[in-house]
């Protein structure tokens, strides 16, 4: 696999100083892994951007630390929760004759003729799945292809995937489905309007006679007060 360049520097500014270099465009870092110990780094962010959009977190990199060339992928990205700005990454220091485990992602490829004609609708569980390989086997992402799934509950299997199984090994469990072709609406949709629209009639005719007794009492009320001014005008008559 293609090692990705990326230069970084040794870096002496830690804890909440490091929003000083986040300002002037430059991102901390750590670099760790397996009897490895750990360096804190620095790389410019906008090269970074770059390299992690080609790369994703399953490329390797060939970071460059004050001259010394460290195979490593990308471990975990943090991000700012408010302006959703990258604040730090971490790179895990790989060894090119050990393997490592990491999730990868599903790319969904193609059309599904059940979903073109609006037969059903595509279904995705998962996105990723769990793998482990050399880093140089590691593929970017698994592609998915759909065309061939025609009818109601068509489904492709994580045991379905077309991987290179002499060189990884797929962690996630076999029988989880990746694609499925459900329907347009289901029998739990069904009975949910169900519920709804008996809830409403429900609803309504408790409604109703309560509007009617109000009614009635208006009428008595009315004829009381029409009893009343009558008395009096008998009465004066007499």
């Amino acid at each position: 696999m293609e090692q990705t360049p990326l230069v970084a520097q040794k870096r002496t500014i830690l804890g909440k100083k490091v929003k000083q270099l986040r300002r002037e465009g430059i991102l901390p870092a750590h670099v760790f892994g397996h009897k490895v110990e750990t360096d804190h780094v620095q790389v410019n962010a906008h090269d970074f951007a770059k390299v992690f959009e080609k790369v994703g977190e399953t490329g390797i990199i060939a970071l460059t630390i004050d001259g010394v060339k460290k195979p490593v992928m990308v471990r975990d990205t943090q991000l700012n929760p408010i302006t959703d700005d990258l604040v730090h990454i971490d790179f895990y220091q790989v060894n090119l004759s050990e393997k490592v485990k990491v999730n990868v992602p599903i790319e969904i490829i193609g059309e599904s003729p059940a979903v073109e004609k609006k037969i059903g609708l595509l279904l995705t569980p998962i996105t990723e799945v769990e793998v482990e390989a050399l880093p140089g086997d590691l593929p970017e992402n698994i592609e998915v292809d759909i065309t061939n799934l025609l009818n109601i509950d068509d489904e492709i299997k994580v045991k379905d995937l077309k991987v290179d199984r002499s060189k990884i090994e797929v962690l996630t469990d076999e029988e989880l489905v990746v694609a499925q072709i459900g329907e347009l609406v289901t029998k739990e949709m069904e009975e949910l309007e169900a519920e709804v629209e008996a809830e409403q009639a429900e609803a309504v005719a408790v409604e109703a006679p309560a509007e009617g007794a109000e009614g009635a009492a208006e009428g008595e009320a009315s004829a009381e007060g029409a009893e009343t001014s009558e008395k009096p005008q008998e009465e004066k008559s007499e």
